[in-house]
């Protein structure tokens, strides 16, 4: 009779390369968030920008950053011309920005929510649609699956 051993190095096996490239996403996904509550809070308290110019500021360096991460970490995508899905991946980003802003908007002006709070809900919806139309549209990933 067969029995079942769990070892650690039988867990990776158990990873899809689609739930890997997810927990990579997720990963490069927290520095942004470092970045861009970073820059969000400095350009907002400290510098006394508009809460939503602010927003932008720390958004925007935040894309940048991972859509380099993404590009050589998460997608190993270094075969596509990096001008194209750069200008493919900010498409994304300014989509997932609209969403945020709207979402900021809705809980901290609408329902009165700390902008903090709302803001960290924001990134959280919108971290689902970026990954999805990075992973489906930006990288292609379901074409090259074994190389993530």
């Amino acid at each position: 009779m067969p029995r079942n051993k769990f070892s650690l190095s039988s867990v990776p096996s158990y990873f899809t390369p689609k739930f890997l490239a997810f927990i990579k996403f997720g990963i490069t996904g927290v520095s942004g968030l470092i970045i861009d509550f970073a820059l969000t809070w400095t350009f907002k308290d400290e510098l006394n920008f508009n809460k939503f110019l602010a927003n932008g500021i720390g958004f925007t360096a935040a894309v940048i950053s991972n859509y380099f991460i993404n590009r050589n970490w998460t997608f190993k995508d270094t075969q596509a011309k990096s001008g194209l899905q750069f200008t493919a991946f900010v498409g994304v980003s300014v989509i997932g920005l609209l969403l945020n802003s709207a979402i900021i908007f809705s809980l901290d002006n609408l329902l009165y929510l700390n902008f903090y709070v709302s803001k960290a809900a924001a990134i959280i919806i919108v971290f689902f649609w970026n990954f999805s139309a990075n992973y489906f549209f930006v990288f292609k990933a379901q074409k090259k699956e074994n190389s993530i």
